[in-house]
């Protein structure tokens, strides 16, 4: 399985507005400008991750982007799901049905084992996203940034939070 590049952005983002203090808000240009990312393309996946109500952009001069809801109750799959779409990963079309000795489909007695293993693989893989918060990522972020980034990164905080 490959997740766009617009998952990390996206996580990363969260993690920051989560750090921000209530009510306040950072402008998408900003997030991108701290992450050196397309400003574009980032504030494509902002707009994604607000139609799924996992942040919400505050309009004006003054205006922003912050968390919808506490860091606690937005998944690392609420993210992906947001950012990359809620299909499945894998999808059978039953090839197996194909070729010589081709049969009825009523002559199958379930779905293809090769579906049935990719199907569980990909329950336990958002069993574990839907198992992490957006608070765990900032909290793994506060503990495991040498101390001279966290410390420019709240100078910098300072001056573009609105």
């Amino acid at each position: 399985m490959r997740l766009s590049q617009g998952v990390e952005w996206a996580l990363h983002s969260c993690s920051v507005l989560a750090s921000l203090p209530p009510s306040r808000v950072l402008p998408a240009a900003k997030l991108a400008e701290l992450y050196e990312v397309p400003g574009a393309y980032l504030a494509k996946h902002l707009q994604a991750l607000s139609q799924a109500g996992i942040v919400e952009s505050v309009p004006g001069p003054k205006g922003g982007y912050r968390l919808a809801r506490p860091a606690a109750d937005i998944t690392v799959l609420d993210v992906v799901l947001a950012v990359d779409g809620v299909d499945a990963a894998f999808t059978c079309t039953e090839i197996r049905q194909c070729g010589p000795g081709e049969c009825d489909p009523s002559q199958y007695s379930g779905a293809c084992g090769i579906a049935r293993i990719m199907w569980a693989a990909e329950d336990a893989w958002r069993a574990s996203l839907r198992a992490h918060t957006i608070a765990d990522l900032l909290g793994l972020a506060m503990r495991e940034a040498p101390p001279q980034k966290l410390a420019a990164t709240a100078v910098w905080m300072q001056e573009v939070i609105r």
